[in-house]
């Protein structure tokens, strides 16, 4: 029986793999997804909330976003799938000094990468959210061209359009080793056959930190919990992403928006951070989150919690993804680490990696791939988790 060739195998069929497949595929490559559950986009993907944004504090992010809003807001007209793509733009809210300081300070990078952002004086603010309680509203940071869409119906749409391309999936099958000869990636094995190629992607999330130790790697990948949450549909109130990243007690901060048909989509960020693989949901989250939510905003106590529910952030020490090839096996690349923003920054690194597996880096591409190497200190702090 002869072994399947592919231009690239990716291990991981959620927010990074799937676009991946979908520009290689674009690009004329043939490349092979494999993924432990029974179909795309059910590991982390299906646990995202949706929010898209360019809004970060890192250049390299900032570009592959703005990427990724350009892939999602033009995807219906250009593919014809509707994945509830909805450009309500995104607001970072201060209520005290310390957090305005932090939101002005970041506009300069913001603005010098090209991001439509401004900041809102209180009475401006309230022009675009008038259901914020006016309260010690300072003002926040307003960038209209953010938006959100809908995890499950992109996830889908990219699998579709990638298998139209020549993109092929296994599903339900577990990737056991990474073969490898004499310092170069030769293939990869599963619990149901073997493949071969020349490249593998790693782009298995919270799982990223066991494929990467099949080549022999230490990638710091941790997964921890957040929990989030959707309300009944209402009448639209709000356009924008709502972010409040004042510390409280259990979190450090969390945000909320309308989703395009209607409901009110939640989360926090915890704090301690919850470390582990355990994703039941918990009996502190909704009433830590809804003080919370009902003291910036005072019209959300009249709408009805439907369900809640928790993922996995795969979390990296410094809070920045990990792409780039690995310098100890040639043919293996790294694309892990995306810190619980994998749905936003999925379409910008699938792009990326496209052109790094054809060897056509621009040089904005080399930048964003300095500032995310696999061997990089990881000393730095991001400003806006």
């Amino acid at each position: 029986m002869t072994t399947k060739i592919y231009d690239a195998i990716i291990v991981g069929a959620g927010s990074v793999g799937l676009p991946t497949a979908f520009f290689l595929a674009q690009a004329g490559l043939k490349p092979l997804v494999i993924d432990q559950f029974a179909s795309p986009g059910q590991g982390s993907n299906k646990a995202a909330i949706g929010g898209i944004r360019a809004t970060h504090s890192a250049p390299s992010k900032i570009r592959l976003c703005l990427k990724s809003l350009e892939v999602f807001s033009t995807w219906q007209e250009t593919y014809g799938d509707d994945i509830e793509w909805h450009r309500g733009g995104y607001s970072f809210v201060a209520y005290r000094e310390r957090e305005e300081n932090i939101l002005k300070d970041l506009l300069k990078i913001q603005q010098a990468y090209g991001l439509d952002i401004e900041w809102l004086d209180r009475d401006d603010l309230l022009s675009v959210i008038p259901d914020l309680n006016p309260k010690n509203l300072i003002g926040g940071t307003y960038s209209p061209n953010d938006g959100s869409a809908s995890p499950m119906l992109s996830a889908h749409a990219f699998y579709i359009r990638a298998k139209e391309r020549g993109a092929e999936f296994r599903f339900n099958e577990r990737v056991t080793g990474i073969i490898r000869r004499r310092g170069h990636v030769v293939g990869v094995r599963t619990d149901q056959g073997g493949y071969a190629t020349e490249t593998v992607i790693n782009a298995a999330g919270p799982w990223a930190r066991n494929v990467a130790e099949m080549v022999g790697i230490d990638t710091p990948v941790a997964p921890d919990s957040h929990e989030a949450g959707v309300t009944e549909p209402v009448s639209r109130f709000v356009e924008p992403m709502v972010v409040d990243i004042r510390p409280a007690a259990g979190s450090k901060n969390y945000y909320f928006y309308q989703h395009g048909p209607g409901p009110i989509v939640f989360c926090i960020t915890p704090d301690p951070p919850i470390v582990g693989t355990d994703r039941r949901e918990t009996s502190v989250f909704l009433p830590m989150i809804a003080r919370r939510m009902i003291g910036l905003m005072p019209k959300l106590a009249n709408i009805k919690v439907r369900r809640t529910w928790r993922g996995l952030y795969p979390m990296t020490p410094d809070g920045f993804p990990i792409v780039g090839r690995a310098r100890e096996m040639a043919g293996y690349v790294h694309a892990v680490g995306m810190c619980g923003q994998g749905y936003m920054l999925g379409p910008g690194v699938g792009a990326l990696l496209s052109r790094l597996v054809q060897g056509t880096l621009t040089a904005e591409d080399e930048a964003i791939l300095e500032e995310l190497s696999p061997y990089r200190a990881f000393s730095a702090e991001e400003k806006l988790k």
